[in-house]
């Protein structure tokens, strides 16, 4: 399976160029997550939704609890609970900001994909594959459908509370330029998730199924990518 670190990442929309540096051997990220340290005892009040929907005696899924931000990850879990979606999360301030995606995200800059944010998400869930048992909140299979680097164009943390996220992804599927904008729909939780025009968009492309065995990603391998990346 090609890794993040074989992309070149070349944006032909002039806001994307020069934000990233992606080259056949590397991947050079622009860092703003100074002072993100700062957020961790906020980062675990973030948590207490998340934990409060779940017993953990009775879900594989991770309590939460590791500290510190990744620094530039997201990943794209196939989640087929009572209705099929795909979970977009975004490792934001310490934590996974998480968007329930109905029909998954698309690399065709036409499709504006409905994104509903629900509760923020532990970082150990980026490498959560398995089944959620039945009688539990979100029961279901779980698949890792895509996963990769993560770099917001802006702050990431003003970007959700403002309603306007714009951002770079390198992952399996999904590369360049992305942008999430919220809805005026009173509730404040519906979100439109949709591909920038850029050399990586694709006007053919269609959702494409795929196994955890093609897209799984071990948190070695994790690191290794976070380590070429510089972080």
């Amino acid at each position: 399976m090609q890794t993040v670190t074989s992309y070149e990442l070349r944006a032909s929309n002039d806001e994307l160029s020069g934000k990233t540096r992606v080259t056949k051997d590397s991947v050079e990220l622009e860092s703003i997550y100074d002072g993100e340290a700062n957020r961790e005892e906020k980062n675990m009040e973030r948590l207490t939704k998340y934990q409060s929907k779940r017993q953990f005696s009775q879900t594989p899924e991770p309590e939460g609890g590791e500290s510190g931000p990744q620094k530039g990850i997201f990943v794209v879990q196939k989640h087929a609970a009572s209705h099929l979606h795909y979970d977009f999360r975004l490792e934001i301030g310490g934590a996974l900001a998480s968007w329930a995606v109905p029909k998954g995200p698309s690399m065709n800059p036409k499709d504006k994909r409905l994104a509903m944010q629900v509760e923020d998400h532990p970082l150990e869930y980026a490498d959560f594959t398995g089944v959620i048992p039945e009688g539990n909140y979100g029961a279901g299979t779980v698949e890792i459908w895509d996963r990769g680097l993560f770099q917001p164009l802006d702050d990431p943390v003003q970007g959700v509370t403002a309603g306007k996220l714009d951002f770079l992804l390198a992952g399996d599927r999904l590369r360049g330029g992305f942008a999430l904008i919220r809805l005026p729909d009173g509730k404040g939780n519906s979100w439109l998730l949709f591909k920038k025009k850029d050399s990586f968009a694709d006007p053919e492309w269609t959702m494409k199924t795929v196994s955890s065995d093609d897209l799984r990603v071990s948190s070695d391998e994790l690191q290794a990518k976070r380590k070429d990346s510089g972080e």
